[in-house]
């Protein structure tokens, strides 16, 4: 089963539809570091920062990092829908005509539910060190740090999700402001590129 992208589900693109990326979604979630996972819970609407894992080679899987027993770990796991966020910001984006500032960005969003298979203790020893090796390019466990032992898989949790939709959207290139190319104008216009550490 694919990733729904059309124009009729939550994912759609409504506002600069131009910026539409979707093909890179994949991309993106795999370089991301942050997860912004939402849900509407008992007392309102919450959205927590998380790590996760992704991995190209699976599209439709995204594997959510976190403590058992936690609000959100407990409301996915009761299979109801959820939203993540994911947003690469690339620069920021400086005009000189206030309305033009704006920033460089790649994001995905996605909504999904729980996976009706959720990994094995053997499958989250894989999945932690596959996450680690995707924030930390190279490092191995045995190598760079201790194997996790049975008792750290227990402590920690993993929650996969089955992706139903998602859509990418970036803005990229200088600022648009209608005097910004007009050297004979007053103020300055350019882009600060943001560092990527890896």
């Amino acid at each position: 089963m694919g990733i729904g992208t059309s124009l009729a589900n939550r994912a759609a693109i409504l506002r600069h539809p131009e910026r539409d990326t979707t093909d890179e979604a994949a991309s993106i979630l795999a370089e991301g570091l942050v997860a912004d996972v939402a849900f509407v819970g008992d007392v309102g609407p919450v959205v927590l920062p998380m790590t996760y894992h992704y991995d190209p080679l699976a599209p439709t899987l995204l594997h959510l990092h976190g403590a058992h027993h936690s609000r959100l770990m407990t409301h996915v796991a009761s299979g109801a829908s959820i939203c993540v966020g994911v947003t690469l910001v690339d620069g920021l984006v400086y005009s000189k005509t206030a309305l033009y500032h704006s920033v460089n960005y790649r994001s995905v969003v996605v909504f999904g539910r729980v996976a009706e298979e959720q990994p094995t203790l053997a499958e989250q020893r894989f999945l932690l060190e596959a996450m680690i090796a995707r924030y930390f390019q190279g490092r191995e466990a045995g190598v760079d740090y201790a194997v996790p032992p049975e008792e750290h898989l227990r402590a920690t949790a993993f929650v996969t999700l089955r992706i139903d939709e998602w859509s990418a959207k970036s803005r990229s290139g200088g600022p648009k402001g209608p005097s910004d190319e007009d050297p004979s104008m007053p103020g300055t216009a350019g882009v600060v590129a943001i560092a990527r550490w890896r």
